[in-house]
């Protein structure tokens, strides 16, 4: 699991005014317009975003401080881009949007796993669709046997540059051709099976490796697994939500499971034994002494659930509940009112309908 904290250079217990200070520094840092000749700098830079958008949120803090995967992912679709982000956060940039080439969008898929599933390592195959590459014209858009020309206007940079003051002061700052729109290239015959996109939607099935321990409701991100780029660019992400379905068994708390098991009035006045089923398939004999209390909870240390993507499991908490009879044959309710009278106890009148006559 990525390190947000180790992104940021902040302690784990950073007030939110540090994080974001944190963010607005490195933002500056690694933004690609002031690392123009550093190729790695909008991987670094979105691995920043990443982190704030994660730490800034108090939900997905939580959660992530909890030990569950938490992605990102969405802070670069809502705003649109690297330099969308700079606005929001700075009410300025650098200026000007990215050009070349699009990411691929990221894509969400969902699967569904039982609660003994999901104690274990899972594999599944996600199918889903998204843009693909076209086979075709192998992406380019452009019709077999014609390729694309170079833009006169930015010769193939996409981009033009200009100069812009903003709060690093005054920099030169690039925006898209707008004879291309930011391609850099242009398609004079365009392609018949993508018209001209060089991307088709097509299925895609992913292998997918599930931690033991996950959470209904928990997310998985795999990066560069979702839709294509344009011409080369880099893949979206998949986003998998795991739906985690209820188990009859159990009732699962965090990484501990709980477990209700009814026993009779005899039992608990004279004790029992009985055999508690675990996660796993198996069960484990439980001894109940003589006198149980009704609510009494026996706890099997380590029998719950994995803790995700940490050392140890949580507990299997045992419930014992006292079940008291509404329908005894005579002879059992006359053995029961004779043990009330002998301990002094005063039991109402037998009323018609309570017990079988």
């Amino acid at each position: 699991m990525k390190d947000y904290y180790e992104a940021l250079g902040v302690d784990r217990d950073a007030t939110p005014d540090e994080i974001k200070n944190a963010f607005r520094r490195l933002a500056r840092e690694t933004h690609p317009d002031a690392n123009p000749d550093d190729p790695t700098a909008e991987e670094r830079f979105r691995e920043v975003a990443e982190a704030y958008e994660v730490l800034s949120d108090p939900q997905r803090k939580a959660r992530y401080d909890h030990g569950e995967t938490v992605g990102g992912g969405d802070l670069f679709s809502q705003f649109g881009g690297l330099d969308d982000i700079l606005q929001q956060f700075f009410g300025g940039g650098f200026g000007g949007q990215r050009s070349g080439p699009r990411r691929g969008p990221d894509v969400a898929a969902a699967v569904s796993l039982t609660l003994a599933e999901a104690a274990v390592p899972a594999n599944r195959e996600i199918e889903f669709r998204a843009p693909g590459t076209c086979e075709r014209c192998d992406g380019t858009g452009s019709e077999p046997g014609h390729d694309p020309v170079t833009c006169p206007t930015c010769r193939g940079a996409g981009s033009v540059q200009v100069a812009r003051e903003s709060f690093l002061g005054r920099i030169m700052t690039v925006a898209p051709c707008a004879q291309c729109r930011g391609k850099g290239q242009l398609i004079e015959h365009r392609c018949t099976e993508c018209e001209g996109d060089g991307l088709v939607t097509v299925n895609r099935t992913v292998p997918v490796e599930i931690p033991p321990g996950v959470e209904d409701g928990t997310r998985l991100r795999l990066s560069g697994r979702g839709g294509s780029g344009e011409r080369g660019a880099p893949s979206g992400d998949l986003y998998v939500e795991i739906h985690v379905e209820a188990d009859e068994r159990f009732e699962r708390v965090g990484d501990d499971l709980h477990h209700r098991i009814e026993i009779g009035i005899s039992e608990a006045v004279f004790g029992t034994e009985f055999e508690v089923p675990l996660i796993d398939g198996s069960s484990e004999s439980v001894d109940v002494p003589a006198g149980t209390q009704p609510e009494t909870v026996y706890r099997l240390a380590k029998k719950g659930m994995p803790r995700l993507r940490r050392r140890g499991r949580g507990d299997l908490l045992v419930h014992i509940g006292v079940a008291i009879p509404t329908d005894l044959p005579d002879d059992q309710a006359d053995a029961l009112r004779t043990y009330g009278e002998l301990r002094e106890e005063n039991p109402a009148e037998r009323k018609r309908g309570l017990f079988r006559r």
